[in-house]
């Protein structure tokens, strides 16, 4: 078990300053040395990372070069029927004070995943190539679906998933990411040209959401959304250019870093922290995590990665020391 008092320190500190390829087996690297890995709380730099080739959401050690965590659904207790719907691990997320993660992959799968043992507390399916995930105040998550155009809100019933569980579709184009603002109490999902808010009705039992405002996009398929650090802002990337959102003046703007086209995810951290990028070497993954210039961050051959967060708490979305909360 993860020591809550280590944990609360390290990711205070993480947080300081923060504010607000082939198919082919030979691809998949071999497993770590468990003798070279250090804890989750000793990290001064981790990486979560959707990771599709061994189909996990795995935590790398920038300044070890190691993986020292993973999550894969066939070693957890997501059931045999349903390990299909985490095919491509497509997004996550920490969350509850650095204590949980939420995921998703593209076969459909939702998860909530709690870091000290690996259990899934929850799981359901959202289907439609589900590319990101988001939890909500009162700890109902929601979804977004690209090819199914939508989103999905779930009531997160841990007795009862993942065959009984309520959920709702809402319509948008070509979904590829949600981020709760905390501040404004809206959802935000950026899609093809627009960027809309949504209005949650904080229904545990029944949630649900109603268009609220629609921002135009200055470019066409918008792909990941994510808080910039330290900003009431958010990173906005698309097939040809990387943005800021600005939640105080409602514009989009060009970023203006170097490498910006066909950006999978921009993370960006406190102090010390560079902007972690996910640029495509091959179809849509890499093996790598680099800067805005291009540098390496992280890299490790055979690893299929589409995006890749900083391990810090996001207090854009998440208050501080944010606990645990279950919508049964």
């Amino acid at each position: 078990m993860i020591s809550f008092l280590y944990s609360l320190a390290v990711y205070l500190v993480l947080t300081a300053g923060c504010g607000q390829g082939s198919d082919t087996p030979a691809d998949i690297p071999p497993p770590d040395d468990p003798s070279e890995k250090i804890k989750i709380e000793d990290c001064e730099q981790c990486l979560i990372l959707a990771e599709q080739a061994q189909t996990q959401v795995a935590i790398a050690d920038v300044k070890g070069k190691n993986l020292i965590w993973s999550w894969k659904p066939e070693e957890s207790n997501v059931k045999t029927e349903h390990l299909g719907w985490f095919t491509n691990i497509s997004d996550a997320k920490l969350v509850y004070d650095g204590k949980y993660l939420i995921a998703c992959a593209s076969g459909g799968g939702v998860a909530l995943i709690r870091i000290a043992d690996r259990k899934t507390l929850f799981y359901a399916w959202a289907g439609g190539n589900t590319h990101s995930v988001e939890i909500l105040p009162d700890g109902n998550l929601v979804s977004a679906s690209s090819t199914g155009n939508y989103l999905t809100v779930f009531n997160v019933d841990t007795l009862h998933f993942p065959e009984n569980v309520y959920s709702k579709n809402i319509p948008i184009e070509s979904g590829h990411n949600v981020v709760w603002d905390r501040t404004n109490k809206l959802l935000w999902s950026a899609a093809g040209n627009e960027l809309k808010a949504f209005a949650y009705n904080f229904d545990c039992a029944s949630p649900d959401l109603t268009p609220a405002e629609t921002i135009p996009l200055p470019d066409n398929n918008a792909h990941d959304l994510f808080p910039v650090c330290g900003e009431q802002a958010l990173w906005l990337t698309t097939a040809s250019q990387v943005y800021k959102f600005d939640l105080a003046t409602k514009t989009v703007s060009e970023a203006g870093i170097p490498l910006h086209e066909n950006i999978k995810s921009a993370s960006s951290g406190p102090a010390g922290f560079a902007t972690a990028i996910i640029k495509p070497k091959t179809s849509w993954w890499t093996d790598e995590v680099v800067d805005v210039q291009g540098n390496s961050i992280y890299f490790q051959q055979g690893l299929k990665i589409y995006k890749a967060r900083w391990l810090i708490n996001n207090t854009f979305s998440y208050p501080s020391q944010d606990k645990i909360k279950i919508c049964n």
